[in-house]
C-alpha cells in the first residue's frame, strides 16, 4: 500500500510494508526539482536514516529494476 501527496514543494509518496511479518518501518519518499529523499524510522537507533538521490540516480535506480545482471550507462 502507498499514499501520495502534493505539498508546496515535493510530491510525498509513502510506502507501507503490508507484506508477511517482521514488517519494516513506512519509507517516506520526497521528490523535489534537485533532488529525491527516502526516509525511514530505525527503532534500533531511534532515528530517521535518509538517502539523498538525483534525478539522474533516481532514473537509474528505476532502470535497473527492470534489467538482468551487468553493468550499464545510461544515455545522457
Amino acid at each position: 500500500m502507498f499514499t501520495i501527496e502534493h505539498e508546496f514543494d515535493a510530491t510525498v509518496i509513502t510506502l507501507i510494508d503490508e507484506g508477511t511479518t517482521p514488517l519494516r518501518e513506512d519509507v517516506s519518499v520526497h521528490a523535489f526539482a534537485s533532488s529525491i529523499t527516502l526516509e525511514q524510522w530505525d527503532p534500533r537507533n531511534d532515528k530517521v536514516d535518509k538517502i539523498t538521490l538525483s534525478p539522474e540516480q533516481l532514473r537509474d535506480l528505476a532502470a535497473a529494476l527492470d534489467l538482468p545482471e551487468g553493468i550499464y550507462r545510461s544515455k545522457p
